[in-house]
């Protein structure tokens, strides 16, 4: 096992064979990961009020356990781990594995008989019973989660190649939308959610408040505890000829060549926290929907 020391922050970084000190620096979320922890350690010394201000942590050393590659030489995903210590000796739980950002969608069709409401504040009914709605799931295995079969919104992870910005993520949205639901959608037509929830404005920088915040995406991680990923929640409606809603339950889609084996289910929007109720996407798309709505922000 080689050892590099990288020079900001300067620590030791321990490498498995096959692994590159090259690769290891082209790997986005690798970067990311490290400079996003490194920010966060620094307001310990900064904010006199940060709960370990007294005494603060410092991360010491890395050790990447293992790796995977897509596309030799590029790296897929890395398993870590930190080294984590205060003066006192206390340690902070380090096992990380770093695969980076995705982006969920949450796609909505509308009969087109229906007329489009009032506010739900207006009309003084539930925003469920304000307009008649359905959200497409994907129905498909996910070895991870021992699933042959597992329901969830469409998602996809956003390539590292593609450019900086809040651009690519949009970009990432529409093309999952493509690929995994057959729908072409411009990346402009649609909504995150969670910029919103943000209270984000359109082409606004993302980070927190500098030297008070952490400067965390404001982006759903469904495993803090363990894996890096973030994933922002967009969403986009259209309305459709109500005689073709049965044609997408059941519908195959996805890369075939890419191993994906897609199939589509159509489920009213108020029974979205049920049918999805295993995966994080989906709650996290009603939570998002629902606060938005009722701050008529959508």
């Amino acid at each position: 096992m080689a050892t590099i020391t990288l020079k900001d922050p300067a620590i030791s970084v321990s490498l498995p064979e096959g692994l590159s000190e090259e690769q290891l620096l082209s790997f986005s979320p690798f970067n990311n990961w490290l400079q996003t922890f490194t920010n966060s350690l620094k307001l310990q010394h900064s904010n006199p009020k940060h709960p370990f201000h007294d005494d603060p942590y410092a991360l010491r050393s890395i050790t990447v356990q293992s790796y995977d590659m897509w596309a030799p030489p590029k790296v897929g995903f890395l398993k870590i781990q930190t080294e984590v210590k205060n003066s006192a000796g206390e340690s902070l739980p380090g096992a990380v594995f770093l695969r980076g950002p995705s982006v969920g969608m949450l796609v909505m069709l509308i009969p087109d008989d229906v007329p489009p409401p009032p506010s739900p504040a207006q009309s003084g009914k539930d925003i469920y019973d304000a307009e008649e709605r359905y959200v497409l799931l994907t129905i498909q295995p996910r070895v991870p989660a021992g699933s042959l079969a597992f329901a969830e919104l469409p998602a996809g992870m956003v390539d590292e190649d593609a450019s900086e910005g809040e651009g690519r993520f949009a970009g990432a949205a529409a093309r999952e939308i493509k690929e995994e639901l057959g729908i072409e959608i411009p990346a402009s037509a649609l909504t995150c959610l969670s910029d919103l929830a943000a209270g984000k404005e359109e082409g606004e920088d993302a980070s927190s408040r500098e030297g008070e915040e952490e400067c965390l995406p404001s982006n759903m991680y469904p495993s803090a505890g363990g894996c890096d990923e973030y994933i922002p929640i967009y969403m986009h409606e259209r309305r459709v000829p109500r005689d073709t809603l049965k044609h997408w339950t059941g519908k195959l889609t996805g890369l075939r060549e890419h191993g994906e084996k897609i199939t589509l289910k159509l489920v009213p929007m108020r029974d979205l926290w049920r049918e999805g109720r295993r995966d994080a996407k989906a709650l996290a798309a009603v939570a998002l929907w629902e606060g938005a709505k009722r701050e008529d922000k959508l």
